[in-house]
């Protein structure tokens, strides 16, 4: 462990980290991306990201973190001003690491016997893909695959809003074509939920292997993913507006998927 106090906001490491905190493309170039909080660095750990190096302000902190201190080698100490400066949100007990990116390829998966998928298209709002990413922790989803993205999947907002989540489940980034492909392969059914030409979705069986696609919320799927479609599915919708947001969906059909599977192992 360093000894090493930065106190000053001029310093390279943290003009460095600012850098990777702002913009995407370093992140990518250099392989890395940022957390702060300590539920999502130790969820990085336990999930075998490597902790390049760990920032931390004691003055900060609210219990004593020195024994997640001890399970990172480069750990560095900064100032409070430095730390405020440095910080892209509040309230995350002074602690910020620098973690290597880990990533996955769709033929990186570990299914289990029946999966069950979450297939976001075109997601555009990092918030949106951070509380899916939650929901299908909760649900034990099997992963989550991200076709032609139009955010950063480590993108600061969407490890926040996933509480840690965005590292706990496995998520791939791949093209619409290659998804496509992976899953007729596997035999997983896709269900597209789409207002058009569709079944109430707890009128459809999804105890066997499933990948629920989700599109956007202001144009929903391509035509691509509506032809690869075993079946349509939507939410009713009892008043006069026409579509929840995007996250909520996601979680409802989720959890049908999780109830009929669990009112199978019942029966």
């Amino acid at each position: 462990m360093m000894n090493e106090i930065i106190t000053s906001t001029q310093n390279p490491k943290v003009k460095h980290l600012m850098l990777l905190q702002q913009k995407s493309a370093e992140r990518k170039k250099e392989g890395v991306f940022i957390v702060e909080g300590c539920q999502e660095i130790t969820h990085c750990i336990n999930n075998h990201l490597p902790i390049i190096t760990l920032y931390y302000c004691r003055s900060l902190w609210d219990q004593d973190y020195s024994a997640l201190l001890s399970q990172t080698s480069q750990c560095i100490e900064v100032a409070e001003k430095v730390y405020e400066k440095m910080a892209y949100r509040g309230s995350t007990e002074g602690l910020m690491a620098i973690v290597e990116t880990k990533t996955l390829s769709l033929h990186d998966l570990k299914l289990s016997e029946s999966p069950l998928i979450i297939v976001l298209e075109k997601v555009e709002k990092p918030g949106n893909l951070g509380a899916i990413l939650r929901s299908a922790d909760a649900a034990n989803a099997d992963a989550v695959i991200v076709c032609d993205p139009l955010t950063d999947i480590y993108n600061p907002n969407i490890i926040r809003s996933s509480v840690g989540a965005v590292f706990t489940v496995p998520c791939v980034v791949c093209s619409s074509e290659e998804c496509i492909a992976y899953l007729k392969k596997h035999d997983i059914q896709i269900l597209t939920a789409q207002l058009q030409d569709s079944h109430l979705y707890y009128d459809i069986d999804m105890k066997r292997a499933t990948a629920i696609i989700m599109g956007t919320e202001s144009t929903g799927l391509t035509q691509q993913w509506r032809l690869a479609a075993d079946a349509h599915i939507r939410i009713p919708m009892l008043g006069q507006i026409d579509s929840l947001n995007v996250s909520v969906s996601t979680a409802i059909l989720l959890f049908e998927a999780v109830r009929q599977r669990q009112c199978a192992k019942l029966s």
